[in-house]
């Protein structure tokens, strides 16, 4: 394969669309957010990188709580307008119906399949982004999207951002940490 150069740039072939939920000024607002990534597996937690001027990463800071909600592909308009749309100058609380777990600050949209609280552990300058690092404090799933007590991606029908456009995830193509034992050199 001949490689050509394309220079430093935040590339991830594919992230997760997710919506960032914050109380700002005591009320929900959810934000479009797809760098995000897991950040430890015990303790629990995540991560999400969200400019510095976002609206929600005001309420963040407020209220040292946020959640990250996982919608499906049938939701990608309403996914797309809170992240086209800021807090700021519209009312976003009524886009998703919020319902309160274990973090009484971190909104939570009922409609979306999987939602995340979290208490913030860490926030990171990163120059145009800060880095908010969240301790997992509960995941609620619709009883729908469970196999074996976990989230199933296949019914959760995720959005995957890539290259400014929103992809579903598709069919499963091989197994994790089995598959490569097949290798041979």
């Amino acid at each position: 394969m001949e490689k050509i150069t394309l220079g430093p740039m935040p590339y991830m072939s594919v992230m997760p669309t997710l919506l960032v939920g914050a109380n700002v000024k005591g009320k929900p607002n959810y934000m479009t957010a797809a760098w995000a990534t897991v950040a430890s597996m015990a303790p629990p937690m995540v991560c999400v990188a969200i400019n510095k001027m976002r609206y929600t990463a005001k309420g963040i800071e407020e209220n040292k709580t946020f959640s990250l909600n996982v919608s499906s592909s049938k939701q990608v308009i309403e996914s797309d307008y809170c992240g086209i749309v800021s807090g700021s100058k519209e009312d976003k609380s009524q886009v998703f119906h919020s319902f309160y777990g274990k973090v009484k600050t971190a909104p939570l949209a009922e409609e979306c399949p999987v939602n995340i609280e979290c208490t913030l552990f860490e926030s990171i300058d990163c120059g145009s982004h800060l880095l908010y690092i969240g301790k997992i404090e509960e995941i609620h799933a619709d009883k729908s999207v469970v196999t074996d007590g976990k989230p199933d991606i296949t019914k959760i029908n995720p959005i995957v951002y890539a290259h400014s456009a929103y992809f579903d995830v598709g069919k499963e193509i091989g197994k994790a940490f089995s598959d490569g034992k097949r290798y041979k050199n």
